[in-house]
């Protein structure tokens, strides 16, 4: 489990295929202390696995299911990455609450200066949008950010100077891909409420959750 709080970024230095899945080679750009074979990390959002280690660099498996997902199979030497280790019990939870397990991917769509920041306009995939809500949380490429705006198949986040110095972001340009995670805490109040909603007769195949439902069981 990570915040979506960047703690630095790395350099990736090899992509190893190994049939179907693969390994990646990453140079942190800071110090990140002592890491464990068989810790998670979160590289661009995705939560891979440290392998092994050698001098200041470290190996993160990737499974077939991970390079389907993400962007991390597209990755070439030299990319600037984002890091993040797992959340510790009693660390404080600053971003939101981020799995590490890539929902899609998303594509920037335009930029444009607010100030002192960034609005970044993103697509995504529309069977994603409907766990994207203004004001809510979303991970781009593990970043802990607030939506702005959304609609069916886009968002908008606002990047703060800060953000943009600490992690990649700053590198994208329109067109790029990203890794997206949507808010984790939806997607379990859907799938509650779908099961609810077959116990009342609701098809099985659809959810039928819609702003006349919640209105019906009192939730509006």
């Amino acid at each position: 489990m990570f915040t979506g709080l960047i703690e630095g970024t790395g350099i990736l230095l090899r992509l190893e295929r190994h049939g179907v899945d693969a390994g990646m080679v990453i140079k942190p750009r800071y110090s990140m202390g002592g890491l464990s074979l068989g810790e998670s990390i979160a590289v661009d959002g995705a939560c891979l696995t440290v392998v092994g280690f050698q001098g200041d660099t470290f190996t993160a498996d990737v499974s077939a299911e991970t390079l389907s997902r993400t962007t991390l199979g597209s990755k070439q030497p030299g990319r600037r990455l984002n890091l993040e280790r797992a959340l510790r019990m009693g660390d404080r939870l600053g971003g939101h609450i981020v799995s590490g397990h890539v929902d899609g991917i998303g594509i920037l769509r335009d930029r444009v200066r607010e100030g002192r920041s960034w609005r970044l306009f993103f697509e995504l995939p529309d069977a994603l949008s409907r766990y994207v809500i203004a004001k809510g949380s979303i991970a781009v490429n593990g970043i802990s950010l607030t939506v702005n705006g959304c609609s069916r198949g886009r968002f908008d986040v606002n990047i703060v100077p800060h953000t943009a110095a600490e992690t990649t972001i700053d590198d994208l340009q329109k067109g790029d891909e990203v890794n997206i995670e949507t808010d984790l805490i939806g997607k379990y109040v859907e799938r509650m409420l779908g099961g609810w909603s077959e116990k009342l007769g609701t098809p099985a195949d659809s959810s039928g959750i819609d702003e006349d439902f919640l209105r019906r069981h009192g939730f509006l």
